[in-house]
């Protein structure tokens, strides 16, 4: 047999001793088997308890229209515990009543359940702060095994069972144990991080102090600082040898580099983004053929909604690599033009105010910087006029303002005899010709 595996079978003959012991000290009547049947009788009366006030308690929780999400969610989850907190409730009340009338042994394993359940009811809590399902389980299973042996009293022999089961390469001993302490420590220290991180990102968030990109940049590095933090202390916390797990992350790190090359570049991209604030939320860009606001930079894409509420993620190395219209970069002023005719027959000063008469009947056409129309050329049918105006509010839209203002010179010219001509073509045939129709239905 294996020297390794001797005090692992020692342990569990020991574990076993102690609870065929516990069992035989059942097999006859006394308190030891009076408070087994106890604890029973509670669990059933706790479980009536919670047939009789779920309902109830459920439809008071949706009268509470009023209340904020936090406190609704708090109520449900406490009302999902309803049969734990019943047999609390009634198992406490009932060790402080035989410990009034009767000896404090009597009531010695009523008292251990009640503070099993106790401790099962606030690790269940305490792990809703981990918002990883997979990590939550894990951190709420072993707290709740943990709590056990402890109060329990066996939390030796079962730290002793669970190290003894390891793998050893060379000097570097992992163990069970050592693994749910990971888990365990690494969960709690993330919780930390992102509870920190969370309230840091609020406060960073409301200041207008701090330009938008660099209230994002400032945001991603506090969260990677904290994560990777949490991430290491939890390692080192249980014993890991970080030395080595450098070397590995540098050689992987290599290879990796070449494998993910347009991955790091958009990293890169953003972070250069952050920095030189050429774009940030709320801008309005155009890119190609997309046009819209920009409603989150990631740290690998930025996130651009269109004004038909498509999303387009485009990645960061696009922005920096490509031409990029941002129509509110520097401020919010944008100007647009339209191209539109007249007939030659009308008064060409007439014709200029009229047009910036009617831009500035628009309500988006901004009165402060004043809209100018200008004759640019004399073509075939038609004097070609453009007419300019300023908006501050390029994400309300640009086509639907342009149509705004075309509407309104329509309106104008009709209202004011101005013609705006069309191509027209006029056939002379001459002396001698002769014309030849042709019936179409044959």
């Amino acid at each position: 047999m294996d020297t390794d595996t001797i005090p692992i079978l020692e342990q569990l003959i020991a574990l076993a001793d102690q609870a065929r012991s516990f069992g035989d000290s059942l097999t006859h009547p006394g308190w030891r088997l009076y408070q087994i049947g106890i604890v029973l009788g509670l669990l059933a009366l706790a479980q009536v308890v919670a047939w009789t006030l779920h309902e109830r308690l459920r439809d008071w929780l949706r009268d509470r229209t009023g209340w904020p999400k936090g406190r609704l969610r708090a109520g449900l989850v406490l009302l999902k515990r309803l049969r734990l907190i019943a047999f609390i409730a009634l198992a406490w009340t009932l060790v402080w009543v035989m410990r009034e009338i009767t000896w404090p042994s009597r009531s010695y394993l009523i008292a251990l359940a009640a503070t099993l359940a106790t401790a099962w009811l606030l690790v269940g809590l305490a792990a809703r702060l981990v918002h990883n399902p997979f990590l939550r389980r894990m951190v709420t299973w072993g707290l709740w095994i943990y709590v056990t042996l402890y109060y329990l009293g066996i939390t030796a022999e079962a730290a002793g069972f669970l190290d003894g089961i390891a793998m050893q390469f060379g000097e570097f001993h992992l163990s069970l144990l050592t693994l749910i302490k990971a888990a365990v420590v690494t969960g709690a220290l993330f919780t930390g991080a992102r509870l920190i991180a969370q309230t840091s990102a609020a406060q960073i968030r409301t200041n207008e102090d701090i330009s938008p990109s660099m209230r994002v940049l400032i945001v991603k590095v506090l969260q990677v600082a904290l994560y990777g933090t949490a991430l290491f202390a939890g390692l080192k916390a249980v014993g890991f040898d970080l030395t080595g797990l450098a070397v590995l992350s540098g050689a992987i790190g290599v290879g990796l580099g070449f494998g993910l090359q347009k991955v790091v570049s958009n990293l890169v991209s953003g972070v250069i983004i952050l920095l030189d604030k050429s774009i940030k939320p709320g801008d309005v860009i155009s890119l190609g053929d997309t046009f819209g606001w920009i409603n989150a930079l990631g740290a690998r894409y930025v996130s651009v909604v269109t004004r038909d509420g498509k999303e387009y993620l485009i990645p960061n190395e696009d922005l920096i690599t490509s031409q990029v219209v941002n129509w509110s970069h520097s401020n919010e002023f944008v100007r647009l033009d339209l191209f539109f005719g007249t007939s030659y027959g009308d008064d060409p000063h007439q014709v200029r105010k009229i047009a910036v008469a009617a831009a500035n009947g628009v309500a988006r056409v901004l009165s402060s910087r004043p809209p100018v129309c200008h004759i640019v050329g004399f073509g075939d049918s038609s004097v070609d006029y453009i007419l300019r105006f300023w908006i501050t509010d390029p994400t309300e839209g640009l086509t639907n303002v342009r149509g705004a203002v075309y509407l309104a010179l329509w309106d104008a010219f009709r209202e004011n005899g101005i013609s705006i001509p069309f191509p027209q073509r006029e056939i002379k045939l001459l002396q001698g010709s002769q014309v030849r129709t042709t019936d179409l239905a044959d």
